[in-house]
């Protein structure tokens, strides 16, 4: 090879070995900033995400964890005591377990104005767990054949045809269950609205509207359901609904204590109601609920899950078509009644204290719940 030549190969071997050098080096750089790219993502990805995060812990309903976190007390009262730690004026629970003595549990106040203490004989407005009372009373008007679960609405209130959708469709049957599809009267702000002092029939709330759904085809919890099968009880008996209750559910069972409307009892022997953040005692609102108090209320779910209350072929009609326990609530009121199989045990629980746009209704679920927890424990200790 010329000298030349050799100049020329150093030259170009000079020179590819600068491009490399300047590649090299601008491909150290790019990969510094990429790594530099990647730390920066990763450093916006973990502030978005704890910004994110303390975005979620703001909404976390924390009164609800800590009621549930809280260590579980030893006894049923101190449970009691600690609900109205949580914000709640009074409380009520009866337990009866199979075999002993019934036992009260009482806290807070049953009249917070004059400072009058919780009384476990206080009567109550229990609300929606009429419903069971309602039930077990088409179960019998079906098994006498006064009533048939297969026969329609229109067959029974030929004057609705045209005001509810698929009158013709909606089954007994369908009712009972909270599967026909009507509308909720009191899901209409009118119902709440002075209630007592308005003439208006509340069954209007619901009429003329589409139904929620094809009868059958789902489920959706409706008291204009149970508003209706209230009145044909009365149409086919032709007296009150809860005089029938009276007579075919309270008498044979020696409750004295339940009653169906406000104007039947002593006011003074009724629990104030609190709505969060109102001073009013809502006592005297009335909303048609039944009143009773937690004991009646107890009797009556032992008997209806042990049988008792039926007569012969009832039993088999009611399991069909409704449940053996409910809740219930209306303002200033809220209810659990429930029957534990696994401890052979009702606990009924009263809180005179509700709030529909809080936790309320959870955080009396938590409560319940563990003092279920403590009656399950003791039963498990004492069988060791």
């Amino acid at each position: 090879m010329s000298t030349s030549g050799i100049v020329h190969t150093l030259r170009d071997t000079c020179h590819t070995h600068d491009r490399y050098e300047q590649f090299n080096k601008k491909g150290t750089v790019l990969k510094k900033y990429d790594i530099m790219k990647k730390k920066q993502s990763k450093r916006i990805f973990r502030i978005v995400l704890l910004a994110s995060t303390a975005i979620s812990l703001f909404f976390v309903p924390w009164i609800l964890v800590w009621a549930w976190i809280l260590p579980l007390p030893d006894t049923v009262q101190e449970q009691v005591n600690e609900a109205i730690g949580h914000g709640f004026d009074g409380i009520i629970v009866y337990v009866d377990e199979a075999g002993k003595p019934p036992a009260f549990y009482t806290a807070g106040w049953k009249d917070r104005k004059n400072k009058i203490p919780a009384d476990p004989q206080a009567l109550f407005k229990i609300a929606s767990i009429s419903k069971l009372y309602v039930a077990v009373a088409i179960t019998k008007l079906v098994n006498n054949k006064r009533l048939s679960l297969d026969k329609t609405l229109a067959d029974y209130f030929p004057e609705l045809v045209g005001r509810i959708e698929h009158a013709d469709k909606i089954t007994l049957r369908l009712m009972v269950q909270h599967r026909s599809g009507l509308p909720n009267f009191t899901d209409h702000p009118g119902f709440w609205d002075n209630p007592q002092e308005s003439s208006k029939d509340v069954l209007e709330y619901a009429l003329d509207l589409p139904a929620n759904f094809e009868p059958g085809g789902d489920y959706e919890y409706s008291n204009t359901n149970y508003l209706l099968l209230s009145r044909l009880i009365e149409k086919v008996v032709g007296y009150s609904r809860h005089q029938y209750i009276k007579e075919e559910i309270l008498i044979p069972l020696g409750l004295n204590n339940t009653f169906g409307s406000f104007s039947e009892v002593n006011i003074d022997d009724v629990m104030s109601g609190y709505y969060v953040g109102y001073e009013a005692d809502l006592k005297t609102n009335d909303y048609g609920s039944m009143i009773a108090t937690a004991q009646d209320v107890g009797i009556f779910l032992r008997a209806l899950n042990d049988g008792s209350v039926f007569n012969e072929g009832e039993q088999e009609i009611y399991s069909s078509i409704y449940v053996y326990d409910h809740g219930g609530l209306i303002p200033g009121y809220q209810s659990l009644a429930e029957y534990h199989k696994d401890i052979d045990t009702i606990v009924i629980q009263f809180i005179n204290t509700t709030d529909f746009n809080g936790y309320d209704w959870n955080l009396s679920e938590i409560i319940y719940s563990r003092i279920v927890k403590i009656l399950r424990s003791k039963k498990a200790h004492n069988n060791v």
